[in-house]
């Protein structure tokens, strides 16, 4: 399914439940933060190597809710008329000027902290 089509089911979806009115920016905005809360709640007291490998039915909630994280997201995204796709393409790009290999390798500093970007 691409951004466009996953677009176009959203909208019929809840078109079909008359639930556009219910979903401007700052709604979407703030269930994608709590759907966002329950990936991390997935992880929370998980040891950091434990958190590689999931159990069955902790991963099939993951992916649950990065199928919702996708969907709020999307609807986001649609109001303001952004590809999700092309914003992240953008996004790394800007990225790989604020964190050059050369200077991050293995390190997880902050640009700030080194001058990039």
């Amino acid at each position: 399914m691409t951004i466009v089509q996953l677009t176009e089911a959203l909208d019929e979806f809840a078109g079909e439940r008359d639930w556009g009115q219910f979903h401007s920016p700052k709604n979407l905005a703030m269930a994608l933060s709590v759907e966002v809360a329950e990936i991390v709640e997935l992880f929370q007291w998980v040891k950091e190597g434990d958190s590689h490998c999931l159990a069955p039915e902790k991963l099939a909630d993951l992916q649950d809710e990065i199928g919702d994280v996708m969907i709020y997201l999307t609807n986001l995204a649609h109001k303001f008329d952004i590809d999700p796709l092309e914003a992240a393409a953008v996004k790394l790009e800007k990225n790989k000027k604020k964190y050059p290999a050369d200077l991050v390798k293995g390190k997880s500093a902050k640009y700030t902290e080194y001058g990039g970007g």
